[in-house]
């Protein structure tokens, strides 16, 4: 039963961090702000333009997906800075590369948003 009730309570508190975590992303990374702000604009065209089930789930993982993706690469950030606080090409490489797969994703979100949207306004 202890071991059940320690299972339970590191849930909790890997919860609490997560939630933590989300928290310091949304209320101090401009770039997280602006992906959640998209996220909330486009959230509200799903309701003008009355979007199917499947349009919201894949609209729903779009924004999901987007906005994991650059906190991942606010973490990378985050880590090569401290790895190496001064300018170093490998530290930029990396950097670079994880903006890449944000820059990728946006751009896949863009057109996915276009299969939606185009649509319904033209």
């Amino acid at each position: 039963m202890d071991k059940k009730e320690s299972l339970l309570i590191n849930r909790l508190k890997s919860i609490k961090y997560a939630f933590k975590g989300a928290w310091i992303l949304v209320t101090t990374e401009s770039s997280i702000q602006i992906q959640v702000f998209i996220g909330i604009i486009i959230t509200i065209l799903g309701f003008v333009f009355d979007l199917s089930a499947t349009e919201w789930m894949i609209q729903t993982l779009t924004i999901g997906i987007i906005i994991s993706i650059e906190a991942i690469n606010t973490a990378i950030e985050e880590i090569a800075n401290f790895v190496h606080p001064q300018i170093h090409p490998k530290i930029g490489l990396i950097k670079d590369l994880a903006a890449g797969a944000v820059f990728i994703f946006a751009i896949t979100a863009i057109i996915v948003g276009c299969f939606i949207y185009f649509p319904k306004i033209f």
